[in-house]
């Protein structure tokens, strides 16, 4: 998982911390095994992970035999996918590089940090060699609007400024136009909730993904709209057992770039 911004930062103003991304955030790569899946990797093949984070899925998606490359915003990141021995660089995934390289691109809850959409699939039907295919899974149209919505809520009421929203949750047929408009033939696209148990709990969840929304507040102000959010959360996203989820909505899908 990474952070991109179109024409500005690559980073939304998100901060990323290796060591904390694996704490708080190790359920991401663990969820995206159903996306692995579908990208079905074949020895030998040439594949690009876009957002690659700390790593962890392209390893496992390595252990095919296919060739994986990882690209990402975050040098924080990259460091800890390097550590594992994966080929990943520091690249904004709005300017991507690759001329007709691989046999698929696969992205794993990262597409939606790239606000860019139209230039993020340009770029990648440029990586892909014809009849290549892009398989990935992405927050959908409704992703966290609760805890979002508890966030902009303590924001309003300590009296800071509510944010430019961070992400891109497109609905299905929104991506699924924009690809094709990019030479792709969607073959599989769809949206499903998906509440996902956080092993940290909300304020882990907030410390590793929020930033974007805390930028500029000192740190007794973020501690403040933090537990703001997090008491507007409690009795809907907390269970009597202490158990907090994320209300989160994933859209998935597989395309295969035209050949003609």
């Amino acid at each position: 998982m990474s952070a991109f911004d179109s024409h500005t930062t690559p980073d939304a103003g998100q901060q990323w911390n290796a060591h904390d991304y694996a704490i708080d955030a190790g359920f991401v790569p663990v969820l995206g095994g159903a996306v692995a899946r579908l990208l079905d990797p074949q020895r030998g093949e040439r594949i690009l992970d876009l957002g690659c984070g700390d790593g962890v899925l392209s390893f496992d998606l390595a252990l095919s035999g296919a060739h994986i490359t990882g690209v990402d915003a975050s040098p924080e990141l990259v460091g800890g996918a390097r550590a594992r021995g994966i080929e990943a660089h520091v690249m904004d995934a709005h300017a991507l590089t690759f001329n007709r390289q691989f046999d698929a691109v696969f992205s794993n809850a990262a597409l939606h940090w790239m606000r860019g959409a139209d230039q993020v699939i340009a770029g990648v039907a440029r990586a892909l060699k014809p009849g290549g295919r892009f398989v990935a899974e992405m927050g959908g149209h409704g992703n966290v609007v609760a805890i979002t919505s508890a966030l902009q809520a303590a924001l309003c009421s300590n009296g800071h400024a509510v944010p430019a929203f961070p992400w891109h949750f497109p609905t299905a047929d929104d991506y699924a136009e924009r690809l094709r408009a990019q030479g792709f033939q969607v073959r599989y696209i769809e949206m499903q909730a998906r509440p996902t148990a956080l092993p940290t709990g909300m304020r882990g969840w907030l410390r590793t993904f929020a930033s974007p929304f805390l930028a500029g507040l000192d740190a007794t102000q973020r501690q403040r709209v933090i537990d703001d959010a997090v008491a507007l959360l409690e009795p809907a996203q907390c269970d009597a057992r202490g158990q907090w989820t994320a209300d989160y909505v994933r859209l998935r899908f597989d395309a295969r770039l035209r050949t003609i």
